[in-house]
């Protein structure tokens, strides 16, 4: 085990009896949800894994320590500090440990903290990917390289809706990383079910997905894969509304200048206050949607 690794007694028990386990990021609570809402819906989350058969494993690194599985506390935490917490990428790892910093994890930084740990399959809102406007500013999330080569199945609602959809395709593919829909043959994107991009495969079952990622593994193929869950279909939102209020929001992050890894906190608070709060409501519930198909798919994997 890591040396700078701590699994929780649930964890850790859950790994040595060979159960089902999922990791969850912990950006969600300090930058993508608003105090009490965050802790609410983290614990929620966390809840409705144990309900379908798994064992839930928040990561986040606390006082230098590289977590998988928190306490209520420590969530509580987090939810409390917020945006004082540091949103920590690969890059920003190895200082927080010597410091014996904070850090709320991404889909990158959790991927890596539950590979460490043993974890396979992780469960989260959307993953990033390239901007729009990469071809000048070269911004383009550090999750889509860490799918490259960690080998961890990712349970999103496709790629958030900010980004560049058909780019961010292009660069998985490049990458060699399967793009799955569940139940569909259409990327989801984020707050709606579908985009206009196909994915590379349509699968339907808990099952398959389980015995896709283990033939990847057994192969010795580097890399995860991402499954895309679209939000279910009483939550999802009006394109039109939505992608209104996305470029709105765009067009406010370019005029303040605002760039790298504060420019999805800034765009998801915005798009928030844009749709009075309608957002906010839809991310809950695609959480909470893919929290119960990693459950169901953690408890699959031999």
């Amino acid at each position: 085990m890591n040396k700078y690794l701590d699994l929780s007694p649930e964890v850790a028990s859950a790994l040595a009896e060979g159960k089902p386990i999922v990791a969850l990021e912990s950006t969600i609570i300090s930058h993508g949800m608003p105090y009490p809402q965050n802790v609410e819906t983290a614990l929620r989350v966390e809840q409705t894994i144990r309900d379908n058969g798994a064992v839930p494993a928040t990561i986040a690194v606390i006082g230098g320590r590289l977590k998988a599985g928190l306490t209520p506390d420590e969530i509580e935490y987090l939810g409390k500090k917020g945006r004082e917490v540091i949103k920590a990428s690969r890059r920003d790892l190895p200082v927080l440990v010597a410091r014996g910093e904070d850090g709320a994890t991404t889909v990158t930084t959790t991927m890596i903290i539950a590979h460490m740990a043993g974890i396979k399959v992780f469960a989260t809102g959307g993953i990033g990917g390239v901007h729009r406007g990469a071809e000048t500013s070269m911004d383009i999330s550090a999750d889509l390289e860490e799918l490259a080569q960690t080998p961890v199945m990712v349970i999103c609602a496709g790629a958030k809706s900010i980004l560049d959809l058909g780019l961010t395709l292009e660069y998985l593919e490049t990458k060699g990383v399967p793009v799955i829909g569940f139940g569909t043959e259409e990327l989801p994107a984020f707050y709606t079910r579908r985009s206009g991009f196909r994915v590379d495969y349509r699968i339907d079952t808990p099952e398959e997905l389980a015995a896709a990622f283990s033939a990847k593994t057994e192969m010795g193929l580097k890399g995860g894969m991402l499954v895309t869950n679209p939000i279910p279909e009483e939550y999802s939102m009006d394109p039109d509304v939505i992608n209104a209020a996305i470029d709105q929001a765009v067009a406010e992050c370019n005029a303040k200048g605002i760039k790298g890894k504060e420019t999805t906190p800034f765009l998801l608070a915005r798009i928030k206050d844009i749709t009075g709060g309608d957002s906010l409501a839809s991310n809950i519930q695609l959480v909470l949607n893919n929290a119960r198909l990693a459950a169901k798919t953690a408890a699959c994997l031999k």
